[in-house]
């Protein structure tokens, strides 16, 4: 199935959190008037922060239009260490945003934490079973979250399916606990299989640090071992992309003309 890219390019940082953001309440509403529920997934790292932060502040409209009562909200992947570790996913998205919002605007039976403080397998599965619990799945059925908020590493990795690691391999499990021997270490994260069954699917990147890793994973020869990014290929045939002009420095054309390109 061809899969169409769909590229938004802001100027600077700050404008692209300002997409990001807007991507994600607009993305949430529709979910909600549609089914009457949104749940989305959401990454760490440092791109994301500044959207998180905008999310929460009442000095823009997000907070107010965003239906947060009829949001539920997980997490992509998670590093293996306690909710307070500084280098954990879910301390982060608590400090520029949980601690930031109204009393009970999201209460904590909507947040769904992946409980990394757990040992890697042990987490995994206690993931898995709330995805199953959480979206009523049956058999071998595969949750279709609303929305999927990925980021992508300078080595084209997303998620924490890093290159030449087990989850590359991975299609029956919907949690996977990956030993990542370049970072001596191991993560826990959703399966590619099943953020390509998300409704909606986009990456947010920013930095010309990341500029090579864009260009190399959506221009370049198809070899997802080492770029694994290249397996996200969501199932409804569209991509989203949301970059700064220093992370998309590398693309053919990065302005309007390179939205929508196919590849095959």
């Amino acid at each position: 199935m061809p899969l169409t890219i769909d590229y938004r390019i802001s100027p600077t940082a700050d404008a692209l959190a300002i997409a990001a953001a807007e991507f994600i309440t607009f993305t949430v509403q529709a979910a909600v008037a549609l089914r009457g529920r949104a749940r989305i997934a959401i990454s760490g790292g440092s791109t994301p922060r500044a959207a998180y932060a905008l999310l929460a502040d009442p000095a823009h409209p997000f907070l107010a239009r965003m239906p947060w009562s009829r949001l539920d909200l997980y997490f992509v992947d998670e590093r293996s260490v306690p909710p307070t570790d500084s280098d954990s996913n879910y301390r982060m998205v608590k400090e520029a945003l949980f601690d930031h919002l109204p009393a009970t605007t999201l209460p904590p039976a909507q947040i769904h934490r992946i409980e990394a403080e757990l040992a890697p397998d042990v987490a995994a599965a206690r993931y898995e079973s709330e995805l199953r619990n959480s979206f009523r799945l049956e058999g071998a059925e595969t949750p279709t979250f609303d929305l999927v908020m990925l980021g992508m590493g300078d080595d084209g990795h997303t998620a924490s399916i890093f290159p030449n690691t087990e989850a590359i391999y991975n299609i029956t499990s919907l949690v996977f606990a990956n030993p990542i021997p370049q970072k001596s270490t191991t993560r826990i994260t959703l399966t590619w299989p099943v953020i390509n069954q998300a409704r909606t699917v986009f990456f947010l990147i920013s930095g010309a640090a990341k500029a090579p890793a864009v260009s190399n994973v959506w221009q370049g020869a198809r070899k997802p071992d080492l770029l694994p990014s290249q397996l996200i290929r969501p199932s409804s045939g569209i991509l989203t992309v949301l970059l700064d002009q220093a992370a998309a420095a590398l693309l053919p054309a990065p302005n309007e003309q390179n939205r929508g390109r196919l590849i095959s």
